[in-house]
């Protein structure tokens, strides 16, 4: 990483080579603060005929130059490098997805401990894990090295054993993988990159395993001992690998590795490295999605602990048959306030996955893929709380950055009712025709409990601003702030279980322009008017058995953010439990629908 005199910056570029558009912003020092003033985007060119990354990029940074009256690349077709006072940049930073990002496999000895620990390492990195291999799972070897030869990853984590513990079962697992004779997507000259990061009494032994056919490194045990995970070592290697094996053999990548700043990060681990940023700095616990067409990221810090899940098989477009599959069709349909055909429903499904770019051209088309879209977040969060656990058995301690405690162990670390900030991207989410949509996809598949601020990521600027974090940690968590997140507005929700009809709680709310007092029954939705950008505080008195953070039936006082949608308090109780008679159920998101005035229009 190069020098950076932080107070010397005033401008800033940015880009995110995705797998079809490479999307550009441009960050400049207005007055004291920094602010994204503008953006472009161009198709990617990572792929034939073009074959050369650096097109696509000089493409998207050309049309923010027209826009900003500013030039940015240069005669020869190179970067303006620093600015002056109307040309140029002085930090460049990049991202990439491009040729379908960085693809792992990882291997462990005994898959609920050590495996497990190596995919959350390589999940952190950024990483989409194509399959573990564990001397438990089941599987004979001649299958798991078919397996390896047909996956062809970018590269493999190998982990196993405590410090100091047998070694033997370690060394099986590099020997399953050395005549397996991997070979990378990218061809050639390219040596397959394998790390190994366990029993470091082993490392000798799996180093002589291996010929000159892979590039080995060896990195501290990712579990020294039973109770400690350190996943810090392993995953900043797999950065350095991923840019000088995997980025070094993709078309154009080795000169845009020259213009750059900062190393090129993985979108993913980029978008996770400003939400752990986020909360680290603000003390708080967040959740961030992103759903796409043929996965959904789900992002979680919890006291400091970062996880993260990539969803394969729960996306909007080449997914969504796996979604209605997997979810069943009776459970997308308890979303739908009107009969739908079943029938026509499933060929809509179909017509999707073979038109992929299309989106939903009348309303009924829409609050189908709306359901759809709240029962794969629901399914891709369910995933995300199974994974994000504390260690099996033992007292632990997690290195995401730094080492953190943690309390018993095995399970989830993901609380809803200590869930600060939910912040959604993905088309879905952020190109809904209302933001009040998008809240209610997110009540409603997250189920936030007690008090929980909502946003979203309002130009997918997250992976420039998690690059940026790691040269100029102020700008990116201002951009971050004022221009990268729209607030939505804040959920107050029951935790609990109670009757129709029935009292759930009282509220008294306190603001510059909402003040109002009243009770809600179990079951009922309301939305209050409270504008981005003001504040009020809200006091909640929870019936018998109903909890907003202070403990069933207990009193509590929060201030509370509003947003472009505003209040939202929530009677409906946790777990949302919806009528499973089709009328029944129909009644109850009629009524949520037009408490939301999510389809203002709407006749029916």
């Amino acid at each position: 990483m190069k020098n950076i005199d932080p107070d010397k910056i005033k401008v800033i570029l940015a880009t995110d080579c995705g797998s079809t558009t490479t999307k550009a912003i441009l960050i400049q020092k207005v007055g004291d603060s920094y602010r994204q003033t503008h953006r472009g985007e161009a198709p990617t060119t990572v792929e034939e005929p073009f074959a050369d990354v650096t097109m696509g990029v000089i493409n998207s940074v050309t049309e923010v130059g027209e826009l900003a009256g500013r030039r940015f690349v240069d005669d020869d077709g190179k970067l303006i490098h620093p600015a002056t006072e109307t040309e140029g940049c002085d930090i460049y930073i990049s991202t990439s997805s491009a040729g379908g990002g960085l693809q792992m496999m990882v291997a462990g000895v005994i898959k609920e401990m050590t495996a497990a620990s190596a995919k959350r390492a390589a999940l952190g990195a950024g990483a989409i894990v194509m399959d573990t291999i564990a001397s438990n799972d089941k599987r004979k070897a001649h299958d798991q090295i078919q397996r390896i030869r047909e996956l062809r990853p970018d590269m493999i984590l190998i982990s196993g054993g405590v410090d100091g513990g047998n070694t033997t079962q370690v060394v099986q697992i590099a020997e399953l993988i050395a005549p397996a004779k991997p070979r990378p997507r990218f061809g050639g000259k390219y040596r397959l990159p394998i790390i190994f990061a366990g029993n470091k009494d082993a490392s000798p032994l799996v180093v002589k395993t291996f010929d000159d056919d892979v590039e080995l490194s060896v990195v501290d045990n990712l579990r020294p001992v039973l109770e400690y995970e350190n996943l810090g070592p392993a995953r900043d290697r797999i950065h350095d690998v991923f840019l000088e094996h995997v980025m070094a053999h993709a078309p154009g990548y080795d000169k845009l590795m020259t213009w750059t700043d900062a190393p090129i990060m993985p979108t993913p681990g980029a978008v996770g490295n400003i939400l752990q940023t986020i909360a680290n700095t603000q003390g708080i616990n967040a959740v961030g999605v992103d759903i796409g067409g043929a996965t959904t990221d789900v992002f979680s810090v919890f006291e400091k602990t970062f996880n993260r899940t990539v969803s394969a098989n729960l996306g909007m477009s080449y997914s969504i048959s796996n979604v209605c599959a997997e979810a069943t069709m009776p459970s997308i349909l308890r979303w739908v306030h009107f009969d739908m055909d079943e029938r026509e429903l499933r060929n809509r499904v179909k017509n999707k996955m073979i038109r992929p770019t299309t989106i939903p051209q009348t309303r009924e088309a829409l609050i189908f893929e709306q359901a759809v879209a709240r029962e794969a977040l629901r399914l891709a969060y369910q995933q995300h709380k199974e994974f994000a656990t504390t260690l099996k058995g033992v007292q632990q301690q997690r290195t995401v950055g730094d080492t953190f405690s943690q309390q018993t162990g095995g399970q989830t670390i993901v609380n809803n009712m200590t869930l600060d900030l939910l912040v959604a991207s993905g088309g879905v989410l952020s190109h809904a025709p209302r933001m009040n949509q998008t809240a209610m996809l997110l009540v409603d598949a997250f189920e936030p409990e007690g008090f929980t601020t909502l946003a979203k990521d309002s130009i997918f600027m997250m992976p420039h601003l998690g690059v940026l974090a790691e040269v100029h940690p102020r700008a990116a968590t201002e951009v971050f702030e004022k221009d990268c997140l729209i607030y939505l507005g804040t959920c107050v929700a029951a935790k609990g279980l109670g009757k129709e009809g029935k009292p759930c709680f009282s509220f008294e709310i306190k603001g510059k322009t909402l003040n109002e007092s009243g009770e809600m029954k179990y079951g009922d939705l309301r939305l209050l008017p409270l504008a981005q950008g003001e504040t009020a505080t809200v006091a909640i008195e929870p019936a018998r058995g109903f909890d907003f953070g202070a403990g069933p039936g207990k009193r509590i006082e929060r201030q509370v953010k509003g947003g472009t949608v505003g209040l939202i308090l929530d009677g409906r109780g946790r777990p949302l439990i919806l009528p499973e008679e089709r009328s029944a159920s129909q009644a109850a998101m009629k009524r949520w629908v037009e408490a939301m005035n999510m389809y203002p229009s709407e006749s029916k």
